[in-house]
């Protein structure tokens, strides 16, 4: 499993609450980036947020990030300021 991190300023709870609406109105991520799992985190104090897309493979996080590397700024969820490609190495829940 591969994880794709990207770390946002300058986020509203307004622009995250329409970012929101939009990506149940298109019914899922943008075509051609087949993550199987998407998380947003949101720190609204600190005006931060953090995108977590995780993929199958180290193939489909590199295909989608050139997706979502050419998003219009207006449909995120802020400034993009960095953007981490990992392998999840651990993974634990709560028994």
């Amino acid at each position: 499993m591969f994880v794709r991190v990207v770390r946002f300023t300058d986020v509203t709870a307004e622009r995250v609450d329409a970012l929101l609406a939009q990506i149940e109105q298109a019914d899922g991520p943008p075509p051609g980036s087949a993550p199987t799992r998407l998380e947003m985190v949101f720190d609204a104090a600190q005006g931060t947020a953090l995108s977590l897309q995780y993929f199958a493979t180290a193939e489909d996080m590199e295909a989608g990030a050139k997706v979502f590397d050419a998003m219009d700024p207006t449909e995120t969820p802020g400034t993009r300021v960095s953007v981490d490609m990992c392998e999840l190495k651990l993974a634990m829940t709560a028994p």
